[in-house]
C-alpha cells in the first residue's frame, strides 16, 4: 500500500485512502480529504516523467473542450510516480451524447498539421513512437503495426502462415491508406468501452488517453472490439461527422491493430481473432 509515503502528495487532512480500479498499467486509489475527494494514479520504481505523455493528452482534452478528468498534480516519491486527478462520480447518460462528443474531439486539428504528438505511446508492455511525421502510413503502419509484427514474431506468437498473411495484408493497407485523405485530427488512442464514463449528470466524459493526431477511423474501429458502444453512438457521430467514402474497409485495418496490441499483451487467446482479421482483410481487398 502507499500509506507510507501518502504525507509526500501535496495534500491535507487525509481521512481515507481506498484502492480502486485503474487499468493494467496502474495501481489507482480514492482518496478522500476534508474538502475534495482525488483519483490517484501510482506507479512504483517509475520516475515522474511516467505520466508526462497522459498529462499531455489530459491538457489537449481541456484544450479542445473535452470532459475528462482534470491534472491536479504530479511528481515523484521516494517509492515511484504519480498522477494525482479530481475525483469523479459515476452516473448515468445517453450514447449519444458520447457521439457528439467523440465527434466533438475529432474535429480538433493537430496544432501543426502533422501526424503524432510530443510524447510516445506507453503501455504497460509496449511503446510506439509518436514523433511528428506527414504521413499517417508510416505513423501507423512502419511505427506500429510493422513494430506490432515483429514482437509477434519475437515472441513465437504467430507462425509463418501468419506471417505471410501479414505481408500481404500489409500491402493492401498501404495501397488502400494511399486512396484515402487522412487527417490529423486528435484522438483518444485507445477507445474501448471502458475508457469513457458518465457522470452524475449525465455528462459523457473521455479516461485514460493515449493521445495522438491522427486519422479518426482508428478511434472509431477500436470502438467495435469489444463493444460497449451502441447504434446510438454510432447514429450521433455520423451526424456530427460524417465518414469519407470506403470507411468500412478501413476500419478493418484498425480492429487489426488492435487485436495485435492484445496478442502480444496478453497472448494466445488473442491469437484466433488476429489470423480471422488478417483472412478478411485479405479476401476483402
Amino acid at each position: 500500500m502507499i500509506y507510507d509515503w501518502i504525507n509526500q502528495l501535496p495534500l491535507e487532512d487525509v481521512r481515507q485512502i481506498t484502492q480502486v480500479g485503474g487499468g493494467d498499467v496502474n495501481q489507482a486509489f480514492r482518496i478522500d480529504t476534508g474538502k475534495e475527494n482525488y483519483f490517484l494514479l501510482y506507479q512504483p520504481n517509475q520516475p515522474k516523467s511516467f505520466y508526462a505523455g497522459e498529462i499531455a493528452g489530459l491538457n489537449a482534452f481541456k484544450e479542445a473542450g473535452i470532459l475528462a478528468p482534470r491534472v491536479i498534480a504530479s511528481g515523484q516519491t521516494n517509492k515511484g510516480a504519480y498522477l494525482l486527478l479530481n475525483y469523479l462520480e459515476h452516473g448515468t447518460g445517453k450514447q449519444s451524447d458520447l457521439g457528439k462528443l467523440v465527434a466533438h474531439l475529432h474535429h480538433y486539428k493537430s496544432p501543426n498539421g502533422r501526424f503524432g504528438f510530443d510524447y510516445p505511446y506507453s503501455g504497460s508492455s509496449i511503446s510506439f513512437n509518436n514523433d511528428w511525421t506527414d504521413s499517417w502510413t508510416d505513423l501507423f503502419v512502419n511505427r506500429r503495426l510493422d513494430v506490432l509484427a515483429a514482437l509477434l514474431q519475437k515472441k513465437r506468437l504467430w507462425t509463418s502462415h501468419e506471417v505471410k498473411l501479414y505481408e500481404k495484408s500489409r500491402d493492401l493497407i498501404v495501397s488502400e491508406l494511399a486512396h484515402h485523405t487522412s487527417k490529423p485530427e486528435l484522438l483518444h488512442g485507445d477507445l474501448w468501452g471502458g475508457n469513457y464514463m458518465f457522470l452524475a449528470d449525465g455528462s459523457p466524459v473521455l479516461i485514460d488517453p493515449a493521445a495522438v493526431y491522427g486519422d479518426r477511423e482508428l478511434d472509431i474501429g477500436v470502438t467495435t472490439v469489444f463493444g460497449g458502444f451502441t447504434s446510438e453512438f454510432y447514429r450521433a457521430y455520423t451526424a456530427a461527422y460524417p465518414f469519407d467514402k470506403g470507411f468500412e474497409k478501413r476500419l478493418t485495418f484498425y480492429q487489426l491493430y488492435y487485436l495485435m496490441v492484445h496478442l502480444h499483451k496478453f497472448g494466445a487467446s488473442y491469437a484466433g481473432s488476429v489470423s480471422a482479421k488478417l483472412h478478411q482483410i485479405s479476401r476483402k481487398n
